[in-house]
């Protein structure tokens, strides 16, 4: 009866991460389920490679939104958690992060164009990239950082469920045949738009944030503290996207068609596991020092929970290729197989980074780990494609690349005695 009362005791007394958790996930399984739900009839409707040109594109533009995000989530979650009641300091913070990423958004709009321009290759892929190109917008307006640190990430959740609900009917209506790319790209942007807008309206009207522009000093500031956080999700996401760009440009789009489907499997199982971090995030660093003995047995957890993960895709991802996408999808199982590892790796490198680099202020650490991860990537991927051109080779290079992490981060913690 003890045990039930102490169980009891706990759920209450972590409901609001608990609670976090669960929106942060669901948001998360949200993305990764609204496109699962729609890829069996846009694969079969547009043909894989369509699809993959549409992927191909979103790659390009994550470039601009990784530029125009700068990596402010990190420092201004940091801020917000410590002090969530605080409304001048609420309010600032958002002003701050809202305008410079104002200024990134207008010199990353200079530069897309001037891509346009100049980059011939890419001609044939305008109408397509220029209209995925307004979901950057959704960067601009939407600080989930904000909503993660108060811990009202159901917020979020629930208009990204309303908007990506309501464009369903519009896909499945008016995406008919492989000539419907541009209308499935700009059903796809407009209902990103309108989440955005809506969010944002949110914050102004029932937040009550006074969200304004600062001045160019402020701007320098607030770039400034996020400047160690950009080299490392911008180097992240290069590495990511890149295998993208790089299968599209020596493969072709039916190969960025079957790895899109392989990172889609491994991205709902790993929405579930990223999310633990986010969520505890809060708990572990509202207090002056961190709790070392909590850390290792969520690194230990998470351990485990990767593992069973990995067990779960080489069972069953098998079926799940052959029902989105039929036996022609097939060469993405073992592409599915491989990437299956980072899911461990991610998880472990994510707690190393959230948990202890973050609260003892150590941002550059972050910045050399994907610094080291992503010179291991373009490594191991240029010799192996002068060696083997092959779309396994890149896939085998992002998983070396992430073990490589997992030793930066393993050796700079013991060197420098970080978890003491």
């Amino acid at each position: 009866m003890k045990k039930i009362r102490s169980f009891i005791s706990k759920l209450r007394y972590n409901k609001l991460i608990i609670e976090n958790y669960f929106f942060m996930t669901v948001l998360q399984l949200l993305n990764s389920l609204f496109y699962i739900i729609i890829y069996p009839f846009i694969i079969r409707k547009l043909g894989a490679e369509n699809y993959g040109t549409y992927v191909f594109s979103l790659s390009i533009v994550t470039y601009f939104i990784v530029f125009i995000s700068f990596g402010f989530d990190l420092p201004s979650l940091n801020k917000i958690s410590k002090d969530s009641e605080n409304f001048e300091l609420k309010s600032k913070t958002i002003s701050d992060v809202f305008t410079s990423k104002l200024y990134l958004f207008f010199a990353s709009s200079i530069l897309f164009f001037l891509l346009l321009f100049f980059v011939r290759s890419l001609e044939k892929y305008s109408v397509i990239l220029f209209v995925v190109y307004f979901q950057t917008i959704l960067s601009v307006l939407v600080p989930t950082w904000y909503f993660q640190g108060v811990q009202k990430m159901k917020i979020v959740t629930y208009f990204q469920i309303v908007f990506k609900v309501l464009s369903l009917p519009f896909i499945f209506f008016f995406v008919s045949s492989s000539d419907d790319l541009d209308l499935f790209s700009i059903i796809m942007t407009v209902s990103t738009l309108f989440s955005g807008i809506s969010i944002f309206g949110y914050l102004l009207f029932v937040e009550k944030l006074n969200i304004r522009l600062v001045s160019f000093l402020n701007v320098k500031t607030t770039i400034s503290e996020a400047l160690p956080f950009f080299w490392s999700s911008s180097t992240s996401i290069i590495r990511q996207q890149s295998t993208n760009i790089i299968i599209g440009i020596f493969i072709g789009m039916n190969g960025v068609a079957y790895f899109d489907l392989a990172s889609k499997l491994i991205l709902l199982p790993q929405s579930l596991a990223m999310s633990i971090n986010g969520a505890l995030f809060p708990k572990v660093v509202s207090s002056e020092k961190v709790d070392r003995s909590l850390v290792k047995k969520i690194i230990n957890y998470e351990i485990y929970f990767g593992l069973f993960v990995i067990l779960m895709i080489a069972l069953f991802a098998k079926y799940a290729i052959l029902f989105l996408g039929g036996p022609g999808m097939m060469p993405a199982y073992n592409l599915t197989l491989m990437l299956s590892i980072t899911i461990l790796t991610w998880l472990v490198v994510g707690c190393y980074i959230n948990f202890i680099f973050v609260p003892q202020n150590k941002y550059y650490f972050i910045t050399y780990n994907q610094l080291v991860a992503f010179f291991v990537y373009i490594l191991v991927s240029i010799i192996g494609v002068l060696i083997y051109k092959d779309i396994y080779v890149i896939v085998i290079a992002t998983v070396i690349s992430g073990f490589a992490e997992v030793a930066y981060c393993k050796y700079v913690i013991n060197k420098n005695k970080l978890f003491n």
